[in-house]
């Protein structure tokens, strides 16, 4: 069931699952994914007792912005700021985070910025704070190549794309990220019908977009952009989950994101898992939620 709260910015539509007085778990999609990423992780922690909710970030599915004239803004501060509203609004002092992608993002910012508030992070994967003061220096062209819906999403040609053929091109990429899972075809209708959101696409650009600084931010978010861009360390339990096979982010022989964890973290790569984390792999991304959930 499908229910809904009313935050300073948005009405934000989630799921929940279990008793309202159970430990808050808050799991978080990315993109283009949506809350049917966690269709067997969060029943089995709502029957372990716990309170899960599973919201659909800006742009997706039933959430909406509450007024027409606000900036429709994918920024890596807007979605933290998500977070933290639908947190408040729910009345839920900390809880337990697992994101990735765009979830994983406003899971770490949080984690980092205000660590006060998170119990333990999952993130799909490592650190996903966006360094934008660097974003412009090429990358190896191997990975690249892989970034083309970005530049792609650059262009005006980009936005019309989206627009036109929004299902077709956010298919492609569940093909292209996940190579190795044999159900992205039979899972992918049951999301895409979140991507007929009438702000998707304006998000999806935006976000593209500011984190190379080609368009500008939310003034009222700024504050926390230049937080972000000193890279703040994250100090609460975390563990990371890497796809072996992420098509779009393969991970590399070196962790190179344990330097920006101060407290316990560790990294686990699971072989013969795509982009798409927790609906890929969902026991190893419930075995991660409850290794920190009980220490």
């Amino acid at each position: 069931m499908i229910e809904s709260v009313l935050t300073p910015t948005l009405t934000i539509a989630y799921e929940q699952h279990g008793p309202n007085n159970g430990a808050p778990v808050i799991l978080l999609h990315g993109f283009p994914y949506s809350p049917r990423a966690f269709d067997e992780v969060a029943p089995a922690l709502a029957a372990r007792g716990y309170r899960v909710i599973v919201p659909y970030l800006r742009g997706y599915g039933p959430t909406r912005f509450n007024s027409a004239q606000t900036l429709r803004s994918g920024q890596q501060a807007a979605m933290a700021q998500d977070l933290l509203d639908l947190m408040d609004a729910l009345g839920i002092e900390q809880a337990m985070l697992c994101g990735y992608d765009w979830g994983g993002r406003a899971a770490c910012i949080v984690a980092a910025l205000f660590p006060a508030r998170v119990r333990g992070l999952v993130s799909g994967d490592g650190y996903l704070v966006q360094d934008i003061a660097h974003a412009n220096q090429p990358l190896d062209p191997e990975d690249e190549h892989r970034l083309w819906y970005q530049y792609y999403f650059h262009t005006p040609r980009g936005v019309e794309g989206l627009k036109q053929n929004r299902r077709e091109l956010c298919q492609l990429l569940w093909r292209l990220w996940s190579p190795t899972w044999a159900r992205k075809d039979e899972r992918y209708p049951l999301t895409a019908g979140a991507f007929d959101n009438p702000d998707f696409v304006d998000v999806v650009i935006h976000s593209y977009r500011h984190r190379f600084g080609y368009a500008p931010g939310d003034p009222a978010l700024e504050w926390m952009e230049e937080a972000l861009a000193t890279q703040p360390v994250i100090s609460v339990p975390s563990i990371s989950l890497c796809g072996g096979d992420d098509g779009v982010g393969p991970p590399s022989l070196i962790d190179e994101d344990a330097e920006h964890f101060s407290g316990f973290y560790e990294r686990r790569v699971l072989a013969g898992v795509g982009h798409n984390i927790p609906e890929e792999a969902p026991q190893e991304t419930l075995k991660a939620i409850l290794d920190l959930l009980q220490r």
